[in-house]
């Protein structure tokens, strides 16, 4: 009951993307750990580890999915193979952490657990996990002193010591690479050789694009050789990739076609980056590899997807899976974002229809109350037919049955769908175009602007609609005080009105709907913003968003009161004796000459308890029947789209880039990645983890890895016989020649 509880409290009041860590580990841990037969003690084995930390329909073409397992070493802190639920507990805090990436990676090289990093046991657990066929690394050099000490003066590293050698080196790596394949030491080396240094240093962390084209970088030159500036540029680029997209967008973002030049890209670069300034030569290289199939020259964000997106493969990889990335020209993207907008546009009017249609439904006896309070025009208390909104509601009832209550909801019905399409389309429109691209922000007089032309294009289907509902609403008062009069139709109201009468009191109509939206749309926005506090990271309940839309729409609909009334004495026809009303200022005056000022409020407190229950009813509406009713292969399709769709700026959702994969990849446009946090730090330990060596953590080959030594095999048999990162205790003599 208590879940049920929370689960509906969470709904109504909302909540923020955090989840409570301790609630999480545990379902985790319990979803994917198994019951000790004789204690009944739940425990993780290596591999329900790999799949609670590593979900199965994720891409793992470049950290191959067994290398998380380097991960379960760090967790297994008792090395016993297995992991209790405080052993998972104790991993996940782990990964709370904002530094969690490269203190896995110490904790993965300090085997005693003292806080530091020996030497020893560093080299050790190095060659342990190393390819067999690696390119040889000296750390005994320079560079490798000057963080571990030479020979004579060896000493422990502590963690930022640690974390900060991790950080440069992949660029030494690629440094004694370069001079390892120069052996005549003139500067340059064979296209072969770069590839391979590329490839045993930052497999992890490149597009199969780039890594097929890696021999063509000797072409931004006329060498067919590549020089070691050419290397130095090209990492230069590799580690500002995140910059790098930055850029791109707003320079695309800004171009009439969407394509930009090497030019566009450096002017840009120079207006976005205080420090980071990027040579001619790497902006050659992006460009190089970008521009590959379009030599043109100018490209545009689809061009760059192949350089900037890690997961990124070639078009004929797995033609017939799921996760397969299908070859699209831009006119072919093109179609397809449209069509999937089209048929987005067209499920939301849907739903926004029935939805508007409940919400009408609902408050309809209110609307017609107000209608019939509005229309009541003697003073005399003798003739008044009403004396308040309860009792008019109550003599509609006797006099009319409780279908009275109904009368004209139909053309309303009919109405809601193209009024709230239009409203709603309109102010986002104008919003959308005010709204500062940098920081969302929209001047004040911009939201009154977007409100008011909401307000105003509405008009188009509101007034036909209304005036059809407003005669039919007081048609049945009229045949209760006057004899012989026939009930009229909806359609007899339409042909005996015509096209132009269909309009009438158009212009009361205008002034009570541009105010009405114009304070209504940035009272609920910022309602929403600076009360609750909606926020990219906080998202409200579904009673905060009503409450939102019930108070933006009490001042809404009473300060506009007095336009209703007009309209609604201009388009209810005249009785015998009554006055004509000929224009807007001549209703105006007369009804303040004949009823004075307070007749413009009439029905005012029943225009405010119709507005803001109906805005309620159709909200909760539709979040009810989106759940219910989702667009079909939404949840498939947002995770299948390629990266070569078209990713243009302000433009909503579009924003959003979806890598092959889905939801567990940043993608093009700096969008945050959608998987939880835990997830994502143990990701990223394990690429500044393999930035050791691409093999680190793979099976090894028994015969492959017997000349490690024993004591640095002694271990494996507490990790599957290939890996380990803790010394194990001692074993036979048969666990001392274990690979």
């Amino acid at each position: 009951m208590a879940t049920v509880t929370e689960a509906v409290k969470e709904t109504l009041v909302g909540s923020t993307r955090e989840v409570p860590m301790s609630d999480q580990a545990r379902a985790t841990f319990n979803r994917h750990s198994q019951p000790d037969e004789q204690t009944g003690e739940r425990y993780m084995t290596q591999d329900e580890f790999i799949n609670a930390v590593a979900p199965a329909d994720e891409d793992y073409h470049k950290i191959k999915r067994e290398q998380y397992a380097i991960l379960f070493d760090v967790a297994d802190r008792r090395r016993t193979g297995r992991l209790t639920l405080q052993d998972w507990a104790t991993f996940e805090n782990l990964l709370s952490k904002p530094d969690a990436e490269y203190e896995i990676a110490f904790r993965l090289f300090d085997l005693e657990g003292t806080g530091t990093v020996k030497y020893d046991d560093f080299q050790r657990l190095y060659h342990l996990n190393k390819g067999p066929s690696s390119i040889p690394f000296d750390w005994d050099g320079e560079w490798a002193t000057l963080y571990t000490g030479g020979k004579k003066h060896r000493h422990d590293m502590s963690y930022p010591q640690f974390s900060q050698m991790l950080r440069g080196l992949q660029g030494e790596r690629v440094r004694q690479a370069f001079h390892h394949f120069d052996r005549n030491q003139s500067g340059y080396i064979e296209p072969e050789h770069f590839q391979r240094i590329i490839l045993e240093t930052s497999r992890h962390k490149l597009s199969d694009h780039i890594l097929e084209n890696l021999p063509s970088l000797c072409n931004i030159s006329t060498s067919s050789k590549i020089s070691y500036a050419n290397v130095r540029a090209f990492l230069n680029v590799l580690r500002e990739m995140d910059l790098v997209d930055l850029i791109i967008r707003n320079a695309t973002s800004k171009s009439g076609d969407g394509k930009i030049t090497r030019t566009d890209f450096l002017n840009e670069a120079a207006r976005l980056a205080r420090f980071s300034l990027f040579t001619p030569m790497e902006a050659d290289i992006l460009f190089h590899f970008a521009g590959l199939d379009q030599p043109s020259g100018r490209l545009a964000l689809d061009d760059f997807v192949k350089v900037l997106d890690p997961t990124w493969r070639h078009p004929s990889f797995g033609a017939d899976e799921e996760s397969a990335t299908l070859p699209m020209t831009p006119s072919a993207s093109w179609t397809q974002s449209a069509m999937r907008n089209v048929l987005e546009s067209a499920h939301h009017f849907g739903l926004g229809s029935i939805a508007g249609a409940i919400g009408a439904f609902v408050v309809y006896p209110i609307d017609l109350v107000k209608t019939r309070m509005q229309n009541q025009r003697s003073q005399r208390v003798g003739e008044r037919l009403y004396k308040n909104s309860i009792d008019c509601a109550r003599k509609v009832i006797r006099n009319e049955g409780f279908r009275g209550l109904y009368s004209g909801v139909l053309p309303q019905l009919v109405g809601v769908a193209p009024e709230k399409a239009i409203k709603l389309t309109v102010n986002d429109l104008v919003r959308g175009r005010f709204t500062d691209k940098q920081t969302g922000q929209i001047w004040w007089p911009y939201e009154l602007l977007a409100g008011g032309s909401a307000g105003a294009c509405q008009v188009i289907f509101t007034n036909p609609l209304e005036i059809v509902k407003i005669r039919l609403q007081v048609q049945g008062e009229v045949a209760k005080t006057v004899s012989d009069v026939p009930r009229r139709s909806a359609m007899w109201i339409v042909k005996n009105l015509g096209l132009v009468g269909l309009y009438k009191g158009a212009s009361a109509c205008l002034l009570r709907d541009v105010p009405f939206s114009a304070i209504y749309f940035p009272a609920y926005n910022h309602l929403k913003r600076d009360y609750f506090g909606e926020s990219p990271t906080k998202k409200l309940g579904i009673l905060q968003l009503l409450t939102a839309g019930a108070i933006a729409g009490m001042p809404s609909a009473y300060l506009t009161t007095p336009c209703d009334v007009i309209k609604t004495r201009l388009q209810v026809e005249a009785r015998k004796g009554e006055t004509k009303y000929t224009s807007l200022r001549h209703a105006a005056s007369t009804i303040y000459r004949e009823e004075g000022f307070q007749a413009f409020f009439k029905g005012g407190p029943a225009r405010v308890l119709r507005s803001s229950p109906q805005f309620a009813f159709t909200l909760a509406a539709y979040e009810v029947l989106q759940n219910l009713l989702p667009l079909p292969g939404a949840d498939t399709d947002s995770q299948q789209q390629t990266q070569q769709q078209r990713l243009r700026p302000g433009l909503g959702s579009a924003n959003t880039s979806f890598t092959m994969s889905g939801s567990y990849q940043p993608g093009i446009g700096l969008p945050s990645a959608k998987a939880p946090l835990p997830y994502l730090r143990g990701r990223n330990a394990l690429k500044i983890i393999l930035d050791l060596d691409e093999d680190f953590g793979r099976p090894k080959d028994p015969s492959s890895s017997s000349s490690a030594g024993g004591a640095a095999a002694s271990a494996s048999s507490v990790s599957g016989g290939w890996f380990t990162s803790r010394p194990a205790a001692p074993t036979s003599s048969s666990a001392a020649t274990a690979p």
